[in-house]
């Protein structure tokens, strides 16, 4: 995975199913510098960030494909997406993607994110799949 701290957004991979699906999670912690601004005594992880995750996670899950050694899956569209719960410090998201349609250049899944069960937010999110220039 390419991301760091600050921005990893995945704490653990929990389930692979080859390039067909994926789950990992998140764990929501007081300690995370958006919570300082984001909002100062009612802390809610902003929804961009969410997708952020989800998005994280389907970068891993088309990386198991060997055509796609060396490839950065980068955001090139976002649909559907909807925030349906506020995820709060204690949360433990449940990061959550499917392939809908995976090719050499492109890829598209449906993504989930959970907290106990609730669904928090839910996006089609499709990328494009770049060479990564320092492989």
């Amino acid at each position: 995975m390419p991301h760091r701290y600050p921005f990893l957004l995945v704490d653990r991979i929990v389930e692979i199913n080859g390039d067909i699906s994926i789950k990992g999670i998140k764990n929501v912690t007081c300690n995370e510098h958006f919570f300082q601004g984001h909002f100062p005594g009612t802390p809610i992880m902003p929804g961009v960030l969410i997708v952020e995750a989800m998005a994280q996670v389907s970068g891993l899950l088309f990386a198991q494909r060997l055509e796609h050694t060396g490839k950065l899956a980068v955001l090139l569209a976002m649909d559907h997406v909807k925030l349906r719960k506020a995820v709060v410090p204690g949360d433990q998201l449940l990061l959550s993607a499917e392939t809908i349609r995976l090719r050499r250049r492109t890829a598209h899944c449906q993504c989930t994110a959970t907290v106990d069960g609730v669904v928090a937010a839910e996006a089609e999110i499709k990328f494009m799949l770049i060479d990564d220039e320092k492989v």
